[in-house]
């Protein structure tokens, strides 16, 4: 007898990206629709809630609509509608919820809420399956995090920024150079053409836990350039890139090298959308291959380390596959936690 194939629609809207997908089985994309948002933010330097959530609404129902006929599939064929719950904008996430909940109240379809930092995680489900105990990285524009997974949808945090996240760093750091955004993209290009000149420090590196911090990092870059510009001196930007790019990634690298050690965990992945940063990956590739050889190291393709709805529809066949269901009753949650997705 033929194994039943699980069909999930997933839809995502936590910030600037509309996007849906179908995902059989849970890796296996059959359509992921992306709606960026970038062009529109860009003349403000970041992204703009209210004009974030105008755009969801105008895209939101073009994303499904061409996520389900790439995949050729109808409605009637999916088995679950999962959707990003939070953390997010909550404007943007209100559009992403009240679109999933519609389709599965309407088509008696379940509904599964996800979060958003699991679906980054649940990105590199693409590329492998996942064994555990399992160490995720997650580095992205608002969170910077170490997840434990002793099993499927068992988050522990075991470190996280205790101010700016990597990614946010990034893209203040490239806003005092006059970048354009986003800055972390631009930063990384430049620092593949610097170098290290500058030494910036590296908070927290011998502390005794796995928490971050780059506010200091961030302060002591941005103080480095004005006193520069005082005495009418102008640093190389990319220098003062690859400086601040280095300070990062080993702090980075260090402690989670340190905690897969630590926990002795059968796989490292690295999630989210920071994952994209050449400087990152080439390093953890490097130093995970001398440090811990014995564990296999997972890094998602560029286009599932941005924000994207096949990561969330990944993260929901799992959810599904235990028949954890959400109900109408479903609502943004900007402030979500792993514990708090409102699924039964």
């Amino acid at each position: 007898m033929t194994k039943k194939q699980t069909l999930i629609l997933g839809i995502e809207s936590s910030c600037d990206e509309t996007a849906a997908a179908v995902v059989r089985n849970g890796h296996e994309i059959l359509s992921n629709v992306v709606a960026s948002q970038i062009d529109s933010h860009k003349r403000f330097g970041g992204v703009v809630p209210e004009i974030a959530s105008r755009h969801h609404v105008e895209q939101i129902t073009i994303v499904i609509e061409e996520a389900l006929t790439q995949a050729d599939v109808s409605l009637a064929e999916i088995d679950g509608i999962a959707v990003t719950e939070g953390p997010g904008l909550v404007g943007a996430l209100l559009i992403g919820v009240n679109a999933a909940k519609t389709l599965a109240f309407s088509h008696q379809i379940p509904l599964i809420g996800v979060h958003h930092i699991a679906g980054h995680i649940y990105a590199n489900r693409f590329e492998t399956a996942m064994k555990f105990p399992l160490l995720a990285l997650v580095v992205s524009g608002g969170h910077t995090e170490l997840v434990l997974m002793r099993a499927h949808n068992d988050f522990e945090i075991i470190g996280e920024t205790r101010d700016d996240a990597a990614g946010e760093a990034y893209d203040k750091v490239a806003r005092a150079l006059g970048l354009s955004y986003p800055g972390g993209v631009e930063i990384d290009k430049l620092a593949q053409t610097g170098e290290d000149t500058f030494h910036f420090p590296r908070a927290m590196l011998n502390e005794d836990n796995f928490d971050f911090s780059f506010s200091g990092l961030k302060s002591a870059f941005i103080n480095t350039l004005h006193n520069m510009r005082q005495k009418d001196l102008e640093p190389s930007p990319a220098d003062m890139a690859a400086s601040f790019q280095e300070s990062v990634v080993d702090v980075l690298v260090n402690k989670t090298l340190r905690a897969a050690k630590k926990y002795q965990v059968k796989q490292l992945l690295l999630a989210g959308g920071v994952a994209a940063n050449k400087g990152l990956r080439a390093r953890l590739i490097q130093e995970a291959e001398v440090e811990i050889s014995d564990v296999s190291l997972v890094i998602p393709p560029l286009s599932l380390c941005g924000d994207n709805a096949a990561m969330i529809a990944a993260a929901g066949t799992i959810a599904y596959q235990k028949c954890q269901f959400g109900n109408l009753a479903m609502n943004a949650e900007p402030g979500l936690t792993f514990n708090e997705v409102q699924n039964d």
